[in-house]
């Protein structure tokens, strides 16, 4: 047995949500959230991906994400919903508590 999706942020409930994130933009035309970050070395950069993937994965919500030296780029929207689902929002709120 599946579990529901969960149903998908309207505009203003994306706008509103992404008002309360920090540096965090729509993406992907509207259907994702976005965020660069930048650490000091490839270590530091690689240390926040796996409590990142941690967290993730206990979730069973998973970033598209990327990694280059000490930048990562994170991408989140909720792919069975169509976009951005609370699922999205929690996530980058827990990403950037870290």
């Amino acid at each position: 047995m599946s579990a529901k999706s969960p149903a998908k942020l309207t505009d203003k409930a994306r706008a509103d949500a992404l008002a309360t994130l920090d540096g965090w933009g729509e993406a992907q035309g509207g259907t994702a959230i976005h965020k660069s970050f930048k650490f000091a070395d490839f270590n530091e950069a690689w240390g926040f991906m796996t409590r990142v993937a941690l967290a993730a994965d206990k979730a069973d919500h998973h970033p598209e994400w990327s990694n280059v030296y000490n930048k990562v780029e994170i991408t989140l929207s909720t792919h069975d919903a169509g976009g951005v689902t609370d699922k999205d929002i929690e996530l980058a709120k827990f990403i950037d508590g870290l």
